[in-house]
């Protein structure tokens, strides 16, 4: 049994992404791949004259930048489903934005849309998908969990 914001919390799922590289590991294969693609287009510019090739190289590199920046920003995203009691805690990290929402254990109801592999929690005709971080037979998994922790 979890403990969350000092009442025993019934149930606690928290769903994470999945970095198989750190922000460092990261910092080193961009830097790599600079070296390599800047060298290659560089050689490419002093033996054939192809100065093209040198911007290209250069919006290429900004482009991975860009894309292993979005990855550094997004790491630390989370969800985390609490049911304690009578109320269902979700919290949703998403970059630096922190959202919290409580809503009644007894008018959730879990959405597993089977063909998208779509998780949610509907309540009073509002949906708030949950489990984005997680492959389909996790997803499916959650559901059941879910199902059962808010019938329960």
């Amino acid at each position: 049994m979890n403990v969350a914001g000092g009442q025993a919390a019934q149930y606690e799922y928290t769903a994470r992404r999945n970095n198989s590289l750190s922000s460092s590991g990261r910092q080193l294969v961009f830097s790599f791949i600079l070296a390599v693609s800047l060298g290659i287009a560089a050689g490419f510019f002093l033996i054939f004259g192809a100065w093209p090739i040198l911007p290209f190289a250069g919006l290429e590199m900004a482009v991975l930048y860009g894309a292993l920046r979005y990855m550094d920003r997004h790491a630390a995203d989370y969800e985390r489903i609490t049911v304690s009691g009578a109320r269902v805690a979700i919290e949703v990290q998403e970059g630096s934005q922190v959202r919290r929402l409580e809503l009644n254990r007894h008018w959730a109801t879990v959405v597993w849309d089977a063909d998208g592999g779509r998780l949610a929690l509907r309540f009073h005709g509002r949906e708030i998908e949950v489990g984005r971080h997680l492959c389909e037979d996790r997803r499916r998994e959650m559901a059941r969990e879910l199902n059962r922790e808010l019938r329960g």
